[in-house]
């Protein structure tokens, strides 16, 4: 059963539209004690989020996993992390514009999301002092039609889906103009931060289905991570999604207090399968700054992982349990009493691509940098 409809101010036709707020004050559940507590970190780190999102909360619950995710925490202000925990800087190749692995590149086309979840692994994005995203795609569109080798576009940011629907599809016609660009993405929590986001936008619906072709479709990468968070209209946004011929899959982080349980990743896994949205990629969380909180360490996850596909049928187990590394998508494999075995999903260096490769077990370690590696001959091989 979906959770049901939570209720935001209506407009004509049925149609829902919640507000937003920006300030603790604006959230009278939290109590002002606590909110007096926690100013500091939002004059760190962002707080963003609106009337739908924060009545999913059980207020009566201080563990509640979507108050984990949306609601600060005094931890967060640990020293602890790097901003740019993957280097992103790194593969930028233009305002804006990424370029890291062979065919894909990225366009931080927007600088805000829906609500700010409190583990982003690009919070530096939404910082006073940052100018890394821009409006004006014109150069990363110049870049991609200047490379042939790139098929796929991700659409990110931020959330490409907060921007005008006039901007979105200036972007996709300008894309479609590039013949050799074959998949648009759009990386999206708007489906379950404000689900009305598609269903109230005929406009949008239309570029949907003028712009994903049979040959060259339109990926959303929806971002679950809690099966609380597939609400009927959540369910009703990707139907929409669907309808007007939206490829959709999922992604999400595992994050401690939210999702690090098998049952609830399992639940939400097989809910995802049956909406059409089946899980895509589950991403070890990133040592980002303020993110300590949130951390679960590698091997824990893997057990997670593990238990909860073994609960799924086969559409709900296509994820992959991966790091995004400065050096690549590194794939976790399996673990065994005395090691972790990893193999190269992506890569920065295509050489590093469907390499194997082996690290000494620990349990306490959470990134791949943590890890020791074996130094073994039999295990420098790639496949």
């Amino acid at each position: 059963m979906t959770t049901p409809l939570t209720q935001s101010s209506s407009e004509p036709g049925g149609r829902q539209r919640v507000k937003y707020v920006r300030r603790l004050d604006q959230v009278p559940e939290i109590p002002a004690d606590v909110r007096a507590r926690l100013q500091p970190v939002t004059q760190e780190y962002v707080f963003r989020a609106n009337d739908y999102y924060l009545r999913l909360i059980d207020w009566n619950d201080p563990d509640d996993p979507i108050r984990q995710l949306i609601i600060p925490r005094e931890e967060e202000l640990n020293d602890w992390g790097r901003l740019d925990a993957s280097n992103e800087q790194a593969v930028t190749v233009a305002r804006g514009v990424q370029h890291k692995y062979f065919d894909t590149v990225l366009l931080l086309c927007n600088e805000v999301c829906g609500a700010y979840c409190r583990y982003c692994f690009r919070k530096r994005l939404f910082m006073d002092d940052n100018d890394e995203v821009t409006n004006d795609v014109s150069a990363g569109l110049a870049y991609i039609a200047a490379h042939p080798e790139v098929s796929n576009v991700l659409l990110t940011g931020g959330d490409p889906l907060l921007m005008s629907t006039r901007r979105l599809v200036e972007i996709f016609e300008a894309l479609r103009a590039i013949d050799h660009v074959r998949i648009i993405r759009i990386g999206s929590k708007m489906p379950a931060f404000d689900p009305w986001r598609v269903l109230r936008d005929e406009e949008l619906q239309a570029a949907f289905r003028k712009y994903s072709t049979p040959e060259r479709r339109i990926y959303l990468m929806a971002h679950f991570d809690h099966p609380r968070e597939l609400t009927e209209p959540a369910v009703e946004g990707i139907d929409a999604c669907l309808r007007n011929g939206v490829i959709c899959v999922n992604q999400c982080p595992l994050i401690r207090g939210v999702n690090d349980d098998a049952a609830t990743l399992a639940e939400m896994y097989s809910r995802l399968s049956y909406i059409g949205c089946p899980p895509y990629y589950l991403f070890q969380g990133r040592p980002t700054a303020g993110n300590e909180p949130y951390e679960v360490p590698i091997v824990r996850g893997w057990q997670i992982f593990q238990e909860a596909l073994r609960r799924g049928s086969g559409l709900a187990r296509r994820a992959k349990y991966c790091m995004s590394h400065a050096s690549g998508k590194v794939e976790i494999v399996g673990v065994d009493n005395e090691r972790i075995y990893l193999r190269y999903h992506q890569a920065k260096d295509p050489a590093d691509l469907g390499r194997f490769f082996v690290r000494s077990r620990d349990d306490r370690a959470s990134w791949l940098d943590d890890l020791i590696p074996v130094e073994e001959p039999l295990l420098a091989y790639e496949h």
